[in-house]
């Protein structure tokens, strides 16, 4: 168990970001489907990381590690039906991504994880277009007995990842596969999934984020991937420093990227960008608005903490998703942002925050990383001492946050 003691910060200095967790798992997909050895350097060395890579070893890859760089041996587009049980700890991608692969595996898979995964982060979407597809599929624990037999399903795209799964495993299927999605929402990381499917030459239709048709019988070659930064890592020092009033120079972020979080820097808009930096700058003062947080959901406990900063309140609309990821990001925001002091108050879709000055308690991550991030920023903007219980779970996305943010002045230690 990790615990954190936060005090207010001005920061300066230079930060490399780490590498993206979502580039760092459909790497590894495409590399247990490829012919030959993959080569996929600077990866995420988080606990979902190994937990994929225990998944794609079940599944008939050969994995090897050798610093920062992973070796995967592939299985030409023929997976097995893993002997064991696939544990996907605390990743909702896995579970979607491994769980489409396994509706395209003959034989029986099973995926678990823990508490969250096993109750609260849906997979009904993915069960149901299996189940259309010919596979079997229930819940709970998932289980699947593929292979499909079918070309034709629909299902609701409220939740990116079901339909971003059922696009990579469908481009090696054994026909083409027509996908017909209900409220399409978080279409950014479907965009990410589909610069994967243009990396390889997949082709596809697509017509509005509502109807696909993944055509099947793609067989890929080894690859060599270097991982970018990640932009919703890069968020939080990027919000400390606006928030304070601090200049940052980010590293390892690649604008041209897919990344759907992206859209946070236009939306602050205090940065510049050069020689492959981003330099975070001093700014007029946050008005405050409306902002349709679906571009970057996962962003939406930060901008909560943002709006506390802002000269008016700031609402925020379509994040219902948000309710159904690690925790419940409405309600664990705005509980843990009270206790500070903030104005908050909850709707179905979001939040509308009210212009506050916070003061540092003792706070709670709800074992959800992005919580427990949105938590270190308030509390290096706040007054007085800030304690965050349950720190650990940062893990999952910034392994070295305590170093990398010292390392800017920060003031945080670990207890």
């Amino acid at each position: 168990m990790v615990d954190l003691l936060v005090r207010p910060s001005k920061l300066k200095g230079d930060l490399f970001i780490p590498p993206s967790k979502s580039h760092t798992l459909r790497a590894l997909f495409f590399a247990l489907m490829a012919k030959g050895k993959s080569e996929i350097r600077g990866y995420l060395p988080s606990p979902d990381t190994f937990a994929m890579l225990e998944a794609i070893g079940l599944l008939g890859a050969r994995v090897e590690r050798k610093q920062d760089v992973l070796f995967i041996e592939g299985v030409s587009g023929n997976p097995k039906a893993p002997t064991g049980i696939i544990n996907c700890g605390n990743s909702g991608q896995i579970l979607r991504f491994i769980g489409a692969l396994a509706g395209f595996i003959p034989g029986c898979t099973t995926l678990t994880g823990d508490a969250s995964i096993e109750h609260s982060r849906p997979v009904k979407p993915l069960v149901d277009a299996l189940n259309q597809l010919g596979a079997f599929a229930k819940t709970s624990p998932l289980e699947i007995q593929g292979p499909i037999t079918r070309t034709k399903a629909s299902l609701d795209g409220s939740d990116s990842q079901p339909v971003s799964g059922l696009l990579m495993a469908g481009a090696f299927g054994p026909h083409p596969i027509e996908l017909l999605v209900e409220n399409p929402k978080e279409t950014p990381w479907i965009d990410l999934t589909l610069s994967w499917l243009k990396k390889f030459n997949i082709p596809y239709e697509m017509d509005r984020y509502q109807r696909y048709v993944i055509f099947g019988q793609t067989q890929i070659d080894a690859f060599s991937y270097t991982v970018p930064g990640d932009f919703s890592t890069a968020s939080y020092p990027f919000a400390a420093a606006v928030l304070s009033g601090s200049e940052i120079a980010l590293h390892n972020l690649d604008m041209s990227d897919s990344q759907g979080d992206k859209a946070l820097f236009f939306a602050l808009a205090h940065f510049r960008v050069a020689q492959q930096k981003i330099y975070v700058q001093k700014g007029a003062p946050l008005q405050g608005g409306k902002i349709d947080v679906d571009p970057f959901i996962d962003a939406l406990p930060l901008l909560a903490v943002i709006g506390c900063f802002c000269q008016e309140p700031l609402e925020l609309v379509n994040g219902a998703i948000a309710r159904k990821k690690e925790s419940d990001r409405i309600s664990s925001i705005a509980a843990e942002l009270r206790k500070m002091g903030a104005q908050i108050f909850e709707k179905s879709d979001g939040l509308i925050v009210y212009p506050s000055k916070l003061k540092g308690c003792e706070l709670n991550t709800h074992r959800d990383h992005r919580i427990a991030l949105s938590l270190l920023v308030a509390g290096l903007n706040s007054e007085g001492t800030t304690l965050i219980r349950n720190a650990e779970c940062i893990a999952k996305t910034y392994p070295d946050f305590k170093t990398a943010f010292s390392s800017i002045g920060a003031d945080i230690q670990c207890i």
